[in-house]
């Protein structure tokens, strides 16, 4: 009965939030609190919600000061130099932004934290798919799926996890893996070329020289003059453009409705901003390498390196109370959207565990394993990681069946090492489960309803995940 209650709960959260009927707030709250009722423990949902809060006050902590920390490092101008640099890259091109969408994702993605990831991220790419009217959609997928398969990192999470429970190595599971995890890698970046392709075919294409020509006379929005503007120069310039060309669109009159919003979309891009520390700079820099150092060799604990990481950014670069107040309050929505999200998720973990469901769905789906996929048990393990690390935590899923996988692979000749590796192909899809506190600072930043991320990128996640799996038999890694 727990194992029926507990797939209802999450199918009907997954169609209500995906069909807009509900918010994620709403639905992450009232869904569990409901089938909570309905099997029978009511009285203590107070509990369940109490000891889910609590095992994510740590998150939702780590979270609030992380967006307060990286939101005043773009404030002083820390990330400039990378959005400008992809700016070059990218041009106004939606093929190249798509594709430096998945290689700076890859590469934020080193320091295993991904909140970090999905805001730098965000932050250096979102002003480009506003501007260029790109979907929103395409950029949270892109960044999810690339972030989910750097998230096997040894520091990032699941890798420590599956050596934990089995008693392993981190690294004799993950240095074996580099080959499949490097093809999965490929297969993002090549997911991210098709998909700019078509976002290409449906905008058109339109080149920095193709917009600098002397005959257009656009007041440069958002970026001044010099080179470290010619990106956002460009799609100023573009949107005034009355022909339309490349726009998809046919908007964009050169009105001062339009600049107003070019200026809006181009804001964390204004060398001329007054929250500018040029002076600074180094400071910050070596202030966040070494907060990012501190993170991955745990000399403290996350929520308590991002306080005090914040505390001193604000303290340094805005000495002034006024100021400090200013730059907490530009950042209050994400900080309230993100930490609002993470403790209302607290109320279906907390659900799901407190009322026994997750382990009733995972022994019942290990249960329905056919014997003679015994020797095939890391093949079984691979697949099986892929929905249930995106319907379970990873700590439900590493600590809870894991265990129990790896026990009948063993029973038939098939050794843990091999099924920890397999557990680790369902990481590109579980970084965009409800159930990942990361996804709401992506979703939330992006300003994309977590439904619309949820429905475009699924199946390209989970294609993803196969190939993953797919690479890892072809080598004999798995």
């Amino acid at each position: 009965m727990l194992t029926i209650l507990g797939f209802t709960m999450i199918a009907t959260f997954l169609v209500l939030i995906m069909l807009k009927k509900m918010s994620p707030i709403a639905a992450l709250v009232l869904i569990p609190a409901l089938f909570c009722v309905f099997v029978g423990k009511g009285a203590k949902l107070g509990d369940y919600v109490i000891d889910g809060v609590t095992s994510l006050a740590p998150t939702a902590a780590m979270l609030m000061f992380a967006i307060v920390y990286f939101g005043v490092m773009i404030d002083v101008g820390l990330f400039d130099p990378i959005v400008r640099g992809i700016l070059k890259f990218c041009k106004a091109d939606p093929l190249r932004i798509v594709v430096g969408t998945a290689v700076l994702a890859a590469i934020v993605s080193l320091d295993g934290d991904g909140s970090t990831t999905f805001m730098i991220t965000v932050s250096a790419m979102y002003p480009l798919y506003k501007r260029l009217k790109m979907s929103l959609v395409v950029m949270t997928g892109v960044a999810a799926m690339a972030n989910g398969v750097m998230n096997t990192l040894p520091w990032g999470g699941p890798t420590a996890r599956a050596a934990t429970a089995l008693k392993l190595d981190a690294s004799d599971i993950f240095v074996p893996m580099i080959p499949a995890l490097a093809v999965g890698l490929l297969g993002v970046l090549a997911l991210s070329y098709v998909l700019g392709r078509r976002e290409r075919k449906r905008l058109g294409v339109l080149t920095l020289d193709e917009v600098l020509e002397p005959e257009t006379e656009t007041v440069l929005v958002g970026a001044g003059a010099g080179a470290s503007g010619d990106g956002a120069a460009a799609l100023a310039k573009k949107a005034a453009r009355t022909d339309g060309s490349g726009s998809g669109s046919g908007t964009g009159s050169g009105t001062d409705a339009d600049l107003s919003e070019a200026d809006d979309d181009f804001q964390g891009l204004d060398p001329h901003r007054a929250t500018l520390r040029p002076k600074l700079y180094w400071f910050n820099a070596l202030l966040t390498v070494t907060l990012l150092t501190a993170m991955i060799m745990e000399w403290l604990p996350i929520p308590v390196l991002f306080l005090l990481g914040a505390a001193l950014a604000l303290t340094v670069n805005f000495p002034h109370m006024p100021d400090q107040k200013a730059r907490l309050g530009a950042h209050a929505e994400n900080v309230l959207n993100v930490s609002g999200m993470v403790f209302a998720a607290a109320v279906f973990t907390g659900v799901l565990q407190g009322t026994g469901m997750v382990d009733h769905m995972s022994k019942w789906l290990v249960s329905n394993i056919p014997d003679g996929m015994g020797p095939h048990m890391a093949l079984v393990t691979g697949v099986l990681s892929i929905p249930l690390t995106y319907f379970m935590s990873n700590d439900g899923f590493y600590f809870g069946v894991l265990p129990v996988l790896a026990e009948a692979g063993q029973a038939h000749g098939v050794s843990s090492l091999e099924i920890a590796r397999a557990s680790l192909v369902g990481q590109p899809l579980h970084m965009s489960s409800p159930l990942v506190p990361a996804v709401y600072v992506l979703v939330g930043m992006a300003k994309v309803e977590f439904g619309d991320h949820t429905r475009f990128v699924v199946k390209w996640a989970a294609l993803t995940s196969l190939v993953v799996l797919g690479a890892g038999i072809l080598f004999g890694i798995i």
